[in-house]
């Protein structure tokens, strides 16, 4: 009896789907460690865990690509993804053209803008075609920085083997431009991001700004971009806005995982702005409009909540 009981709790953990004690179990893979991604999705993590009868765990991932794989083998029930990434995942287009589309997983909420970041040292590099030729950070295996630093060089005519790419993830990326190990790094979070944040505090960095002409290319390559400024001051040393491009920082969710689930997940996140906030400042731009549109079919837990606020979003069955 003893050892059917223990089989029976570890089957429990394993799915990560089921009740135990009352409380569902999720997993949320974020990212690296000095983004936002994981900064705020512990945040998230925690307040749903403590204030409802869902317990999730945050857990560093690789990014939206990589967390959408995982989502895909059944490591992950709930995820942080790009808008872009997912859409091209779940239609197979553009970088999962010749791959099998990832169609397990529904959007929760779209809750911030990702922003597009060339982080540089060397004051020489003023435009990305600046780049040619040069040690370039375009994010680790897995991420969607990958695919945007792809998308923006393709926009100003290069092509990855027209730098010499270097596959960093954002601490590394940091740490490797204060030593002079690469030029330039492309960073996409949302700001400010912690590893640009510690850069700038003990070093002279600059961002790299697009221009209207570029940015309407890289519209051109998906209409999941749109234009974007950061603001002069977000970080120490940078005193001039910054325009570039942002996607939407969007969580998923596995279909499987129950309607009432992700219905309280949605409504606990969107109820308690302030406490969010208080938790973690990026809680600020949370926005029922904003979060209601991202390229993908919505969850019906989620769709529950938006339509009580009068919002319809995109479902499939």
């Amino acid at each position: 009896m003893k050892k059917i009981i223990a089989m029976a709790l570890v089957l429990c953990f394993a799915l990560g789907l089921c009740a135990c004690g009352g409380s569902t179990e999720l997993t949320f893979t974020t990212g690296g460690t000095a983004g936002t991604y994981y900064g705020y999705g512990s945040a998230l993590a925690q307040y749903i865990t403590n204030n409802t009868d869902v317990a999730v765990t945050a857990v560093a991932g690789n990014g939206s690509k990589a967390n959408l794989e995982l989502m895909d083998v059944g490591d992950a029930q709930l995820g942080f993804v790009q808008n872009d990434v997912a859409s091209y995942a779940y239609y197979g287009t553009n970088i999962f053209a010749e791959a099998q589309p990832i169609t397990c997983f529904r959007a929760v909420a779209a809750l911030y803008t990702e922003t597009v970041q060339i982080v540089t040292c060397n004051p020489d590099i003023k435009t990305v075609a600046d780049l040619e030729g040069k040690k370039v950070s375009i994010g680790s295996a897995g991420s969607g920085v990958y695919f945007n630093a792809i998308d923006v060089l393709g926009a100003y005519g290069l092509t990855e083997a027209d730098i010499d790419p270097q596959y960093l993830s954002f601490g590394d990326s940091a740490d490797a431009l204060k030593d002079g190990k690469i030029d330039a790094a492309f960073v996409v979070a949302g700001e400010p991001t912690a590893a640009v944040t510690e850069l700038c505090a003990t070093t002279d960095a600059y961002l790299v700004q697009l221009d209207d002409e570029h940015i309407a290319k890289l519209m051109e390559t998906s209409s999941l971009y749109a234009k974007y400024s950061i603001p002069a001051g977000t970080y120490k040393g940078i005193d001039n806005d910054t325009l570039t491009v942002g996607v939407k920082a969007t969580i998923v969710a596995n279909v499987d995982v129950d309607e009432d689930v992700v219905y309280d997940i949605v409504s606990t996140i969107f109820e308690n702005k302030d406490a969010i906030t208080a938790a973690y400042a990026k809680g600020a731009a949370l926005d029922l409009e904003f979060a209601s549109v991202c390229g993908v079919p919505y969850h019906t837990g989620a769709a529950k909540y938006f339509a009580e606020k009068g919002i319809t979003v995109e479902v499939v069955d």
